[in-house]
């Protein structure tokens, strides 16, 4: 077994998905780069990576993503335009965004087989190391972020590492729910999960909530693993099989989550995100209320 306990250095993001909850919004717009108050929602996925020490970001694409690429390169034109308006604060945002040398890769997942297939996509880049996996639909809204939080139980504990939250029980059935062994304050020692378990036969009410740490020896797994829920090659499945080698956390991490994927989950964000703003909050609250 490899050291559990080596340098967290690389994150996968699975951005090959067709975004088919929001359309018609993502028929020609990548849905991770779909607005959320006004920037892309892979914005602040990145930024949440970035925060955590994360040096690498690996890009696991398809069809139709190109946008996603051009989103972190240079667009000459617009710079030129902005820096001669004298409009540098615009400027310099758009620039701290920029792929820094070396940051960021992109590699092709060629047919939808599900989540666990798209991570496996990406073994060739990330190599012998443990990396994180972000949902990039998911939007945390936490200090610090939700990455970071898996990060430092990770620098302490090793193994793998798996962020959660707590759902209604009547809504189990619809993720992947961690069965707990003991847990320590927010920090949950696992011994087993299911991907989309039957009403009323899930483990506990914690729902693996898209951000994840592992150890490469996933990837062994992911290449044989048989299609579960779905008909598609689950990440979970995956992580249920290395369990019976390695060790499992779970943290109970600190924030608001905001699924983007969905439409209603894309409209709480930006209303709870433009609230939150200082530049924007009261415009923002003065606009709601007189809708309401």
């Amino acid at each position: 077994m490899t050291d559990q306990t080596r340098r967290l250095r690389k994150a996968v993001l699975p951005v090959a998905g067709l975004g088919t909850r929001v359309l018609p919004g993502t028929k020609t717009t990548p849905k991770e780069l779909l607005n959320v108050v006004d920037r892309p929602i892979l914005s602040y996925i990145v930024e949440e990576a970035r925060e955590a020490g994360i040096e690498h970001i690996v890009f696991v694409t398809g069809r139709s993503k190109g946008a996603i690429e051009d989103y972190f390169d240079h667009q000459i034109e617009l710079e030129a335009q902005l820096e001669a308006k004298g409009k540098i604060d615009i400027l310099e945002m758009m620039n701290a965004e920029l792929a820094r040398a070396g940051e960021m890769s992109f590699t092709r997942q060629m047919q939808p087989k599900g989540l666990g297939h798209a991570v496996w996509c990406a073994r060739d880049i990330i190599g012998d190391e443990p990396f994180a996996v972000i949902l990039p639909d998911v939007i945390v809204d936490g200090q610090p972020g939700a990455l970071k939080q898996l990060a430092e139980v990770y620098a302490e504990t090793g193994g793998n590492v798996i962020g959660v939250e707590q759902v209604p029980d009547s809504e189990t059935h619809k993720y992947g729910i961690v069965d707990p062994d003991a847990r320590d304050g927010r920090r949950i020692r696992m011994k087993g999960m299911v991907e989309k378990p039957p009403r009323g036969e899930a483990p506990s009410n914690l729902s693996i909530s898209g951000r994840y740490i592992l150890q490469p020896e996933i990837f062994e797994i992911l290449e044989t693993q048989p299609r579960g829920a779905g008909g598609e090659i689950q990440l979970t499945d995956g992580m249920a099989r290395l369990m019976s080698d390695q060790t499992f956390t779970a943290v109970e991490y600190e924030g608001v989550t905001h699924d983007c994927g969905d439409k209603i989950g894309l409209l709480r964000a930006n209303v709870a995100l433009a609230l939150k703003r200082p530049d924007l909050g009261d415009q923002a609250r003065a606009a709601i209320s007189a809708l309401l």
